[in-house]
């Protein structure tokens, strides 16, 4: 299982890659002014860094008490950033609707698109992130 320091080195990577990628594309598809984009999308970060700990963490958890391990196969990865996304999807609807002074509705669309963008980019990172980082108890079990 991965350690603190680990998982502070991977979500820091992750939402600061995140955020320039998003940024500016946020900015683009919603017709969004800079700043507000910015907002948003740090503010995301922000929220989505302390889950990403908290989750991960349980979810490894989770994996280790049902299976023994924390190697995933793709339809695992797959569900681990689906249920990630739906958790992050109920904490920041309220926040960007407030924000921006839109609907719940706007906001579920808006932060659909983002949860889509990120879905995928989340699957691309893990994978990447785990070849470049791997943990010693994977490389056992190939043996």
């Amino acid at each position: 299982m991965r350690k603190t320091a680990d998982r502070i080195r991977h979500a820091i990577s992750f939402e600061l890659i995140g955020i320039m990628l998003a940024t500016p594309l946020g900015a683009f598809v919603f017709h969004l002014q800079a700043g507000d984009s910015a907002v948003i999308v740090i503010g995301s970060a922000t929220v989505a860094m302390a889950w990403n700990y908290v989750f991960n963490l349980g979810f490894d958890h989770a994996m280790t008490r049902l299976s023994g391990t924390t190697l995933k196969s793709l339809p695992l990865r797959i569900a681990h950033a689906v249920l990630f996304e739906l958790g992050l999807l109920a904490m920041l609807m309220p926040l960007i609707a407030l924000y921006l002074g839109i609907s719940l509705w706007q906001a579920f669309l808006m932060d659909i698109a983002f949860a889509l963008f990120y879905m995928g980019y989340a699957l691309v990172f893990n994978w990447a992130y785990d070849r470049v980082f791997p943990l010693p108890e994977w490389k056992a079990s190939k043996a």
